[in-house]
């Protein structure tokens, strides 16, 4: 056999490695390192740990392990009522890499001037969960109903203290918003989350806390707590069947918290179409609604990207116009 001129392999060399970096420049960015995940995921939560939103964010990490290549890693970043970690996946490169446990409060922190950010600054991938807010006391507090409550909070010098899960905070926003329908003034007290206000009520610091259902449903069953009011359109379920809407009682009002993942704004559709897609399976797994339901979270709430959006849009206009009533911009 004749050899090959030398020539001739040359550049047939060159026609090689010229394609192989035509078809590198004509691939996203994302995928030169290999399909996406090609690394762990970091799942920013912005509370601290122990509350609602960290685990949900957990249990969803152990749910959608079967549904990627690589884990989701989930970081604690808590502070200044969600906007520290929020704004950290703001700014975090667009890659798919840092994604965030979003939740109510990024449809509002920048109306009350803790964020120079909105929700438009985040891609939505999708809503994990959603839960209404509860009006709680102690058990061995001297009010049967919410108009006992309200009536001992118009009393003068009553200094009724209600706690929150932080000065701008879902919660924060539930409770001034209970305060301007009812006419009660409140003594908001901040804390760094759900999980602390609920203990200092345990406690006996505080006199009310308004959280999500879930949060106070097992001291409720344990006798320690209990409900005046849900926050909701409808009653609920899972140890509430008994405690009365807002509505119900002739106070026109719902406010909740959702938990949901979003990305940097930029993150490529290839990306997004991948987390998007693991998402919707895991939130069928039934690893995943067992652990919503021993977490007494709400099962059926999972919405996906557009309906998310949708939701955000509307809250924004709600509660830029009640902070604006409130007076609570910084």
């Amino acid at each position: 056999m004749t050899p090959e001129p030398l020539h001739n392999t040359g550049r047939r060399r060159a026609l090689r490695g010229a394609l192989a970096a035509t078809a590198a420049l004509a691939l996203p960015a994302w995928s030169q390192a290999g399909p996406y995940p090609a690394r762990p995921i970091e799942l920013v939560v912005p509370w601290q740990a122990g509350g609602g939103a960290d685990v949900v964010g957990r249990a969803f990490g152990a749910a959608v392990a079967r549904h990627l290549p690589q884990p989701i890693v989930v970081v604690n970043r808590p502070g200044a009522s969600g906007a520290l970690g929020l704004g950290e996946v703001v700014n975090a490169k667009a890659d798919g890499y840092k994604i965030v446990l979003s939740s109510t409060e990024l449809t509002f922190l920048n109306h009350l001037g803790l964020a120079r950010f909105s929700y438009k600054d985040l891609r939505p991938i999708a809503r994990l969960n959603a839960d209404p807010a509860a009006v709680v006391v102690r058990a061995d507090a001297p009010y049967a109903t919410l108009e006992q409550f309200l009536e001992a909070a118009r009393k003068p010098d009553a200094n009724i203290r209600v706690g929150n899960a932080g000065h701008g905070s879902t919660w924060h926003m539930a409770a001034a918003a209970l305060s301007e329908k009812s006419g009660a003034p409140f003594n908001h007290i901040p804390y760094a989350g759900g999980a602390p206000a609920v203990l200092a009520l345990l406690g006996g610091h505080i006199d009310a806390v308004t959280v999500s259902t879930a949060e106070v449903s097992t001291h409720i069953a344990a006798g320690k707590l209990k409900a005046l009011a849900v926050m909701a359109d409808q009653r609920v379920a899972d140890g509430f069947e008994r405690v009365p809407t807002l509505k119900e009682r002739g106070i026109d009002l719902s406010i909740g918290i959702w938990r949901g993942l979003s990305a940097p704004r930029e993150t490529p559709d290839e990306v997004m179409a991948v987390l998007k897609a693991a998402v919707a399976k895991a939130v069928r797994e039934p690893a995943w609604l067992d652990s919503l339901r021993k977490l007494h979270f709400s099962t059926d709430t999972y919405a996906d990207d557009a309906a998310l959006a949708a939701a955000m849009a509307r809250e924004s206009a709600f509660f830029k116009d009640l902070a604006g009533r409130l007076k609570l911009s910084s």
